[in-house]
């Protein structure tokens, strides 16, 4: 997979997908940054057994939807980075037409994450396009999220306040 150069330099110049995102540990499910512009990024993620969501037949197909939510915070973690910030946290709002023609992505068979930016308002909403495809370019799932991230720690802590009982 080629780096879009004018974005993101050498392939040597893509972060590890830890620094991009702000999940930790087991629950960081991507692998690897392959490619991130102005408005996509390409990651990758092998399947295996030791993964959170396995079971005896691979990862269920839902599991996708996630990987591609994680997707959206690295390509918004590269954005915070840039701008001298961390990434924050966001929220997966729904998803419309999440189509996955696996019931489970097979162990050890790299999957390749693709989100396009589709629109993003200044108010911290936004949607992307995104897929998931296998090693022979198969697409093996498809759908539209629509994200929310908060402009602030204040945003956020206020909407925590609201939804406590």
């Amino acid at each position: 997979m080629s780096t879009d150069a004018s974005s993101s330099g050498s392939a040597d110049a893509l972060p590890p997908i830890a620094d991009l995102v702000p999940h930790s540990g087991a629950m960081c499910l991507l692998d690897s940054v392959l490619e991130i512009g102005e408005e996509h990024l390409i990651a990758r993620i092998t399947p295996d057994r030791q993964d959170p969501f396995a079971n005896d037949h691979g990862i269920p197909g839902w599991v996708g939807l996630e990987w591609l939510a994680q997707a959206i915070a690295a390509w918004s973690g590269r954005a915070a980075r840039e701008a001298g910030g961390e990434p924050r946290i966001g929220f997966l709002l729904g998803s419309r037409h999440y189509h996955c023609d696996v019931e489970h992505f097979v162990f050890d068979s790299p999957v390749e994450v693709k989100v396009e930016l589709d629109y993003r308002a200044d108010n911290g909403l936004g949607a992307f396009r995104g897929e998931l495809r296998d090693a022979k370019e198969l697409r093996l799932a498809h759908a539209t999220l629509n994200v929310f991230q908060p402009d602030s720690a204040e945003t956020l802590s206020a909407m925590l306040e609201d939804s406590a009982p």
